[in-house]
């Protein structure tokens, strides 16, 4: 049980870094429309903000990200999800 708890509070620490950081990347606006989208599609969110992170780290993108500019990635995001289609015979 043990294990399980420092597991958890490592999962914690790093869950608190991760907002810290995207609380640095992205405008009030930007970070509210991610959390409403979180509420539908964590997992998405998730790989999205890790991402963010990553290209703000190597200097991909200016910060800060408004939220034009997140809908804009998130279009294209979308738009790329949608391409791959699976057809089954």
């Amino acid at each position: 049980m043990g294990e399980e708890q420092a597991q958890s509070q490592q999962q914690g620490e790093i869950e608190k870094q991760k907002q810290m950081a995207l609380r640095q990347i992205l405008t009030t606006e930007a970070r509210q429309r991610l959390s409403r989208i979180k509420l539908v599609k964590p997992e998405f969110v998730d790989q999205l903000e890790i991402q963010l992170i990553q290209a703000a780290q190597s200097g991909k993108v200016k910060l800060p990200i408004a939220d034009e500019q997140l809908k804009e990635l998130l279009s294209k995001l979308q738009t790329q999800q949608r391409s791959v289609n699976v057809r089954r015979l």
